[in-house]
C-alpha cells in the first residue's frame, strides 16, 4: 500500500526533511543509463510475447512515427531506467504512466467536466518522484517535436514541477476531507486559459470543452454501430474493429450472447448496487475486439454495446485486458490477485471522481486462457490534449494543470507532509527535473532509433493503420 503516516505533521515532515540525506533533492537532476540496461526492443518484444501476435505489429508502427509516440509505448523501458534513480523513500499510488496525454477532461458522475488523469494500467504504489518523471520528460520530448528552444522547454517542465511542489504543499496544510474532494472544474480550467493564454488559446480551450461534451455513447453509437439484417451491430473496420462473431464464425450466436449475458453479470458485482441494478436495465447486444492506444496495442481490449429504454439508448463499455503493471518488478508486487482490480482501485485512489461503470471481472478468452480485465464506458465526454497545437506559453499552463492534477492524485494516498516538506519552499527540485527530463528525452531517442533499425533490418515487423 502506498505510504500514508498518520502520526504527528511536524514528525511527518521531518521525516520528509531527512529523506534529503538519502536522495538530495539536486541528485534528482542524474540520469545516466546502467551498463546493465537491457537493449531497449527486447523490453518491448518481451511485452509483446503475451500479445495478440496478429496486433504488434500495429503496435510498432505507432511506436516508429515519432519519439513521443514512442515515448506512449515505453513506460516498462522507462520503469527499469526509474529504479536506478535516487529515491526519496516516501511512496504514494503512482499512474505509472504519468505522460502528459493521460491527463485530459472526463465527465464525473454529477455530469460536471473536469480535469483529471485517465489511464492506469500500469496503476502501482511506488516512489512519488517516479510519476513527475516520467511527466517531465514527455513534456521535453513534446516540446522537442514542436520546435520549442532549451529555454522555452526548460521554462516548461519548471513551471511544471513547481506547480506539483506548490500545491503538495498547500495539500500538507489541508485536511483529509478537503484533499479527497479538491478537483479542476471546467470552470478552473478555463479560468487559467483566460488569465494565461491569447485569444486563440482561449479558443481552444472553450472549443476543446465543447467537443469532450459530445464524446459520449451517442457519439460512439452513431460512429460505431450499424444497423444488419434489421438488428444493430458494430461496425467491423478490420484490423482495429473485429465484432466477436468474425472472430468466432463456427460459435453459435444464441450460445455467444448467453456467455457475453454472463459476464455483464459478473462484471456487475464489482459495482456499487445502485449502478448495477441501472446496469441491469440494459440488455446486451453485440461485442467486438478494438485497437487502442500505443503502448496497449496487441493487449485484449473488447467493446461491448448495449441498449436500454429502446434501440436508440446506447451504453458502450470498453473491457480492457490488465496485465501486471510495469512497476512490479522494482516497485513490488499488487496486494490485488485480479489486476482488473489493481487498476480500478488505483484508478478510484487517484482519480477525484471515477466512471460510474468502472469494475472488474476476470475472463476466460478465446484461446482457453484466463485473463484479468477491467471495465468503464468507452467515452463519457473525454476531452484529449493536442500537443503539436501548443506554442510554449500553452504548454506551460497545460502541464502547470497536470502538475497540480498528479500532486492532488499523489495527496489522496501518499504523506502529503512529508512529500511537502521534502520539496520544500525553494526551486531545487524543479531545477533538477529539468535537466533529467532534457537527458531523459535523449535516451528517448536513441531508444526509438533503436526500434526504427530493428525495422530497418527485419528483427521485428511494422505496420502503419
Amino acid at each position: 500500500m502506498a505510504d500514508r503516516s498518520s502520526g504527528d505533521p511536524e514528525e511527518r515532515a521531518a521525516r520528509g526533511r531527512a529523506a534529503r540525506a538519502d536522495a538530495p533533492r539536486s541528485a534528482h537532476a542524474e540520469y545516466e543509463p546502467s551498463p546493465k540496461r537491457p537493449d531497449p526492443v527486447d523490453v518491448i518484444e518481451a511485452q509483446s510475447a503475451t500479445r495478440l501476435p496478429e496486433l504488434v505489429p500495429i503496435r510498432y508502427g505507432r511506436m516508429l512515427e515519432s519519439p513521443f509516440r514512442f515515448y506512449r509505448g515505453a513506460a516498462a523501458i522507462m520503469a527499469g531506467d526509474l529504479a536506478d534513480t535516487p529515491r526519496t523513500g516516501l511512496t504514494a499510488q503512482l499512474c505509472g504512466d504519468a505522460h502528459l496525454l493521460n491527463f485530459r477532461l472526463l465527465a464525473s458522475p454529477e455530469r460536471h467536466l473536469v480535469f483529471d488523469i485517465n489511464d492506469f494500467d500500469e496503476t502501482l504504489p511506488g516512489p512519488w518522484e517516479w510519476d513527475v518523471k516520467r511527466l517531465a520528460a514527455s513534456l521535453v520530448i513534446a516540446g522537442r517535436e514542436n520546435g520549442y528552444t532549451d529555454a522555452e522547454r526548460a521554462a516548461v517542465v519548471r513551471a511544471t514541477v513547481r506547480s506539483y511542489r506548490e500545491r503538495m504543499r498547500a495539500f500538507a496544510g489541508q485536511g483529509d476531507l478537503a484533499v479527497w474532494y479538491a478537483q479542476a472544474s471546467a470552470d478552473v480550467l478555463q479560468g487559467l486559459a483566460d488569465e494565461r493564454l491569447d485569444s486563440r488559446g482561449r479558443k481552444r480551450t472553450r472549443q476543446a470543452m465543447a467537443k469532450a461534451r459530445r464524446r459520449d455513447s451517442r457519439q460512439a453509437f452513431g460512429k460505431l454501430t450499424r444497423v444488419s439484417d434489421g438488428r444493430r451491430r458494430i461496425t467491423p473496420d478490420p484490423p482495429l474493429i473485429v465484432p466477436l462473431q468474425e472472430l468466432m464464425p463456427g460459435i453459435e450466436p444464441d450460445g455467444m450472447e448467453d456467455q457475453l449475458r454472463e459476464l455483464i453479470r459478473r462484471y456487475s458485482h464489482s459495482l456499487q448496487s445502485d449502478r448495477r441494478h441501472l446496469l441491469s436495465g440494459y440488455r446486451l447486444v453485440d461485442m467486438a475486439r478494438k485497437v487502442v492506444g500505443v503502448g496497449s496495442v496487441g493487449t485484449r481490449c473488447w467493446i461491448v454495446l448495449l441498449l436500454g429504454r429502446d434501440d436508440e439508448d446506447p451504453l458502450l463499455l470498453q473491457a480492457k485486458e490488465a496485465d501486471h503493471s510495469v512497476l512490479a518488478p522494482y516497485a513490488g508486487a499488487s496486494d490485488y490477485d485480479n489486476q482488473g482490480e489493481r487498476v480500478v482501485s488505483g484508478q478510484r485512489l487517484m482519480q477525484a471522481t471515477s466512471d460510474i461503470f468502472l469494475g472488474w471481472e476476470r475472463l476466460v478468452g478465446l484461446d482457453g486462457r484466463q485473463r484479468d480485465f477491467y471495465i468503464r464506458q468507452l467515452r463519457d465526454w473525454k476531452g484529449i490534449a493536442e500537443p503539436h497545437l501548443m506554442v510554449p506559453r500553452g504548454m506551460r499552463a497545460f502541464g502547470e494543470l497536470c502538475g497540480a492534477t498528479l500532486a492532488r492524485a499523489h495527496a489522496r494516498s501518499g504523506d502529503r507532509v512529508a512529500i511537502a516538506a521534502y520539496l520544500g519552499a525553494g526551486d531545487t527540485f524543479d531545477r533538477a527535473l529539468t535537466v533529467f527530463a532534457e537527458s531523459y528525452a535523449d535516451q528517448n531517442e536513441r531508444d526509438h532509433q533503436a526500434l526504427v533499425d530493428a525495422v530497418r533490418t527485419g528483427r521485428v515487423g511494422a505496420q502503419s493503420t
